[in-house]
């Protein structure tokens, strides 16, 4: 299982937000580009970048940082959201070295934008689903829609979808531990990979996830937990690889 850092931009800086909510967010850098080299050199995969702005605005804001991003580590797999609304977009940050482009509030508004995308783009397209109480949340959080999640990912498995994030936004940010029980139940609904995100906290929920990781359970983002020192990166990617290996071995 992948541990994926997450980057989260808004006005040009590294942020986490608590619950979705704009004005409630903590700055932890001033430097984008030097947070991902500190996760890259201790190990990180793959990165998770957010702009955060774009996804209120529906158009990238923070693009140019993400590119940056991207050209400076080219070796990295790049996972990016928030504000993808047309194909253009996509065109744009494949083209600048992004591996993966993730789709949110228009995968739910707009179905049919993710099977064209899907067609344009394959191997490329990951559909973010942030879910309250089951239902699916979108621009930003703000609106919760009448789809659930395991609805709207069973057909985005369909449209050719390479995976899912999920996100129960009731604990993202809140440092309240990963809702295992719902991203269990979404991943045993569908054959692609389920990548867990919103309220890891520290090497518990890592252990937690590696335990249900035969489910589908394939990637896990973590923000303010590694910001804030109550989950090692480190230490986590190891316990997971090790997991792997010795899961492998019997």
């Amino acid at each position: 299982m992948l541990i994926i850092p997450a980057i989260d931009l808004k006005d040009g800086k590294c942020v986490r937000l608590r619950q979705g909510r704009m004005e409630d967010d903590t700055v932890f850098s001033d430097d984008p580009l030097a947070v991902a080299g500190r996760w890259i050199d201790a190990g990180a995969r793959r990165l998770h970048l957010v702009d955060l702005n774009g996804a209120f605005a529906g158009e990238p804001v923070n693009a140019g940082i993400i590119e940056k991003i991207a050209k400076t580590y080219p070796k990295i797999e790049i996972q990016v959201g928030g504000g993808i609304r047309d194909e253009d977009t996509i065109q744009t940050y494949l083209n600048a070295g992004v591996n993966y482009v993730i789709i949110g509030t228009k995968a739910v508004t707009a179905p049919h934008f993710v099977s064209n995308a899907c067609i344009e783009f394959p191997n490329h397209i990951i559909v973010g689903l942030d879910a309250k109480d089951g239902k699916v949340a979108t621009d930003g959080w703000s609106k919760l829609s009448h789809h659930t999640a395991i609805e709207m990912a069973q057909r985005f498995e369909q449209d050719g979808v390479t995976a899912i994030i999920f996100t129960d936004i009731s604990r993202d940010g809140m440092m309240q531990g990963v809702n295992i029980e719902s991203t269990v139940k979404l991943a045993q609904a569908i054959n692609i990979p389920v990548i867990a995100s919103g309220g890891i906290t520290n090497i518990k929920d890592i252990e937690n996830l590696c335990a249900v990781e035969h489910e589908g359970i394939t990637g896990a983002i973590t923000g303010r937990a590694i910001y804030e020192g109550t989950l090692d990166f480190i230490k986590a990617q190891h316990y997971a690889d090790q997991f792997a290996t010795q899961t492998a071995a019997k």
